[in-house]
């Protein structure tokens, strides 16, 4: 009997070894990211990664949603949170999972990611969704989900969101109404702000410095948000928010802050104090055949230029951003063509770890450099004269006032090509000494040459600037190194 039970459990335990062995180590070598980059510079070193406790605050969340429907596996991932350097994690917390029973709510799913996250420094902002079947009229449950409508589900909702603000208003301090209410056809702007005044008010009443993210809207429809929002000016409820978050997904993730810059507008009619917040773009890391940004010629390269752009670009326009997700989501079935490739993280069908990805390690550089202790120069003097459209932006140091600059052609979705082209830019009031240039992809660092490097007055001339389709940076030395 003994042998017959050793012989039954050790397959298992065989499983289980061969499962831990088997997730990628994140690599901490200066060669973590490569690609094809020749920028005809001399290399001299690679940006330091960060892990959230080196950070003391930034503008980026990462994206680990659908764990409440199981798309994902938050266990398979977590340990690649704290080293990735991001401070923040929106997270769905699933109003089907918790109460699967009326009335009986299970938060230990949800106990276990805020307890993992806490003593990691890395702060939890809940994202409630979605519908619940076991009320009648309780909302879809998916993606482009209808909101409640019967008594007996608004009811439950108010119920819940008032367990979960109990439960976590000391350890959660950033919530969030509702995903994409506007993709389903029922959910006029008028009932969606009633339902988002009504769960702020909840959320507020346990909590009164909670901050609050209303919306979360699919795309930038000026003129539904246009309805949204006044009609919760009516109500007189807007400073119950902090922001109102909007998401998108381009071809080329430069082309949508005309779209940012409508609703931003729109809502400065209404007020001055709620802000325009990025909560969920990404891009996959391979051609798909469903979800947003399918049937392109995506590949790992492109989405790191993809993702390092929009990140960028939500900084330089004073956009507090999320970069979604941090694993690939297996949303429907068992087969490979099922999968969402947006993740950071690339998954098998088991929802586990298979590699890596190169866009990982790009943005893990970012966060390395753009924290809290950089500003940008607000009204930056800065030319670029280039090809193609660029997008460039001056940093500096809180203390000190050394300085960067950020760059990156912008007129076109990403290629899959690390081709430069030469650049001259010409900045007032910069005070780059010893300057080099850096690749936030890979995080390579090389040396600048000095006689690519006039000053006329206060203003510095840097010629023959090798500029692609991905962020690189101009930047003080010593920031980097």
């Amino acid at each position: 009997m003994k042998n017959r039970i050793i012989w039954n459990i050790a397959p298992f335990v065989c499983l289980a070894a061969l499962t831990l062995q088997a997730q990628p180590k994140i690599d901490t070598s200066p060669d973590r990211a490569k690609t094809d980059l020749k920028p005809g510079l001399k290399r001299i070193g690679s940006v330091k990664p960060r892990s959230t406790k080196q950070i003391e605050s930034s503008n980026w969340s990462v994206g680990c949603e659908t764990v409440d429907r199981k798309y994902t596996d938050f266990d398979a991932y977590k340990s690649y949170l704290e080293p990735l350097g991001i401070k923040k994690i929106r997270f769905q917390t699933g109003w089907a999972r918790c109460e699967k029973e009326k009335g009986v709510y299970d938060f230990k799913w949800l106990d276990e990611v805020v307890d993992y996250c806490e003593p990691r420094g890395i702060k939890v902002w809940m994202e409630l969704s979605y519908g619940n079947p076991v009320y009648a009229g309780g909302g879809g449950t998916y993606l482009r989900a209808k909101l409640p409508v019967s008594e007996e589900a608004y009811a439950g909702w108010k119920a819940w969101v008032t367990a979960m603000s109990k439960r976590y208003s000391d350890r959660v301090n950033e919530w969030e109404i509702w995903n994409e209410p506007n993709l389903h056809k029922a959910n006029t702007p008028a009932l969606t702000a009633d339902f988002n005044v009504m769960t702020a008010k909840i959320l507020k009443k346990d909590n009164p410095d909670c901050r609050i993210a209303g919306l979360a809207m699919a795309g930038c429809n000026a003129d539904w948000f246009d309805k949204f929002i006044k009609h919760i000016d009516e109500q007189g409820a807007l400073d119950l928010f902090t922001w109102m978050t909007l998401h998108g997904y381009p071809k080329n993730p430069d082309s949508l802050y005309g779209g940012f810059g409508k609703a931003k507008r729109v809502l400065e009619k209404y007020t001055d104090k709620v802000k325009i917040r990025q909560g969920e773009s990404g891009c996959p890391s391979e051609r798909q055949p469903q979800l947003a940004l399918r049937n392109l010629d995506w590949s790992e390269l492109r989405q790191s230029k993809w993702v390092l752009r929009r990140m960028m670009g939500d900084l330089g326009r004073d956009f507090e951003s999320m970069v979604f997700a941090m694993m690939d989501m297996i949303y429907a079935g068992k087969d490979a063509s099922s999968i969402n490739r947006k993740g950071l993280l690339y998954t098998d069908t088991n929802h586990q770890v298979e590699k890596i990805k190169k866009v990982y390690y790009g943005v893990q550089n970012t966060v390395a450099v753009f924290d809290n202790t950089l500003d940008r120069v607000k009204e930056a003097d800065i030319t670029v004269d280039y090809k193609n459209r660029t997008s460039a932006y001056l940093y500096s140091k809180v203390k000190g006032g050394d300085q960067l600059i950020v760059l990156w052609d912008r007129s076109a979705m990403p290629v899959e090509s690390t081709e430069t082209g030469s650049a001259k830019i010409t900045v007032k009031g910069c005070t780059i000494k010893e300057p080099v240039w850096v690749d936030l992809i890979t995080g390579r660092i090389y040396e600048f040459p000095k006689d690519r490097v006039s000053r006329e007055g206060d203003v510095v001339i840097f010629t023959d600037v090798p500029v692609y389709d991905a962020p690189v940076l101009i930047v003080e030395k010593k920031i980097v190194m």
